[in-house]
C-alpha cells in the first residue's frame, strides 16, 4: 500500500524545559535541526507524561501506552491526530525521510514506563548491570538516533556513543539526588549501598555521612569513567557534530566536577551548569 505523508512541518515544538546540554543548537547543520528537534520533542513529551501533573501511576502508564500506539501509527504513515498531533506530525516526516529506527524511540517509552512502575512499587536497582540496562533504553537511543541522522553506523562509534549517553544519564541521577530520593526514586543501587554500609533510610534522612559521601563519590567516578570510555567519539565525528559532542561531554564533566566539589552534599543540593561555566567548558572542548 502506498502511503502519502503530510507535507513537512515548519518545526517541532520548542524545547522549553531546562536542559543540561545543547539540543538542535546552532552547531548542528541546518538540515538536521528539524529531525533532531522532533526527536527531542517526542522524548520530552513522553517524559512529561511520566513525570508532570497530577495523574496517578495507572493513568500515566495508560497514557504512555496510548503514546506508544500513536508512535507506531505514525511509523505506518497514518495521519497524526488528537492531543499529540503536534508531536507526531513532525516526527512522522522525520521517521520516513531519514528512516529513523522506530525501536529506539520505543525503547525510550519502555524506560519511562519502568520509571513509573519502579516509583509506584518502591523498586530499587539491585546492581549496576540493572541500572545500565535502564540507561540502554532511557539514554542510549538518543545518541544512536543522532548518529543515524549523520549516517554513522560503525560499531565502535555506536559503543562510544552508548558510553557517553550512559554517562550523561548517570550524571543526571547524581545531580538529582536531592529531588529524586524524596520522591522515592532510587538510582543508587542496592549493591553499592551495601558496599558502603548505607541504607535507604540513611539516604531518605538527607543527612550526609562519611559513608554516603564515599558512596556518591564512587558513583560519580563510575560516570566519569563511562564518559572517558566514550569520549574518543569526538575524534571520529566530522565538523559540527564533533564540536557539538565536545560541548556535551564537557558539560557533563562540569556537572561531575560540581558533584565532587559538594563532597556528598549533592544529596541535598542540585548542581547545574551556569552561564559562567561556559568559558571553562569551551576551553576544555577546544583542548580535547
Amino acid at each position: 500500500m502506498n502511503h502519502r505523508l503530510p507535507p513537512p512541518p515548519v518545526q517541532a515544538p520548542a524545547v522549553t524545559h531546562y536542559e543540561n546540554f545543547p539540543v538542535a543548537s546552532w552547531l548542528c547543520p541546518p538540515a538536521l535541526r528539524p529531525p533532531i528537534a522532533a526527536i527531542y520533542a517526542f522524548a520530552r513529551a513522553a517524559d512529561d507524561i511520566a513525570d508532570e501533573g497530577d495523574l496517578n501511576a495507572a493513568q500515566r502508564i495508560a497514557q504512555l501506552h496510548d503514546y506508544r500506539r500513536a508512535l507506531h501509527d505514525c511509523a505506518k504513515a497514518q495521519a497524526a491526530s488528537g492531543q499529540w498531533a503536534h508531536i507526531f506530525t513532525p516526527l512522522q516526516h522525520s521517521i520516513h525521510q531519514y528512516q529513523l529506527p522506530v525501536q529506539l524511540l520505543d525503547d525510550l517509552l519502555s524506560a519511562f514506563v519502568q520509571d513509573i512502575e519502579y516509583t509506584r512499587d518502591g523498586t530499587t536497582y539491585a546492581n549496576r548491570a540493572e541500572l545500565v540496562d535502564y540507561c540502554r533504553r532511557s539514554a542510549n537511543p538518543i545518541g544512536r538516533l543522532l548518529l543515524h541522522l549523520y549516517g554513522i553506523q560503525d560499531q565502535q562509534a555506536l559503543e562510544r556513543s552508548d558510553a557517553i549517553c550512559t554517562a550523561l544519564q548517570l550524571i543526571n541521577f547524581w545531580q538529582d539526588l536531592s529531588e529524586d530520593i524524596p520522591r522515592q526514586r532510587h538510582y543508587l543501587t542496592d549493591a553499592d549501598c551495601t558496599a558502603y554500609g548505607v541504607t535507604r533510610a540513611d539516604l531518605e534522612r538527607l543527612q550526609v555521612t562519611p559513608e554516603i559521601k564515599n558512596l556518591i563519590a564512587d558513583n560519580a567516578c563510575w560516570a566519569r569513567a563511562s564518559m572517558k570510555k566514550g569520549s574518543d567519539l569526538v575524534h571520529q565525528l566530522p565538523g559540527r557534530i564533533g564540536w557539538e559532542l565536545r560541548l556535551v561531554v564537557q558539560g557533563g564533566l562540569c556537572i561531575l566536577d560540581k558533584v565532587d566539589a559538594l563532597q556528598g552534599h549533592s544529596l541535598t543540593t542540585r548542581c547545574t551548569v551556569k552561564k559562567w561555566d561556559g568559558p571553562r567548558i569551551l576551553w576544555r572542548a577546544l583542548s580535547m
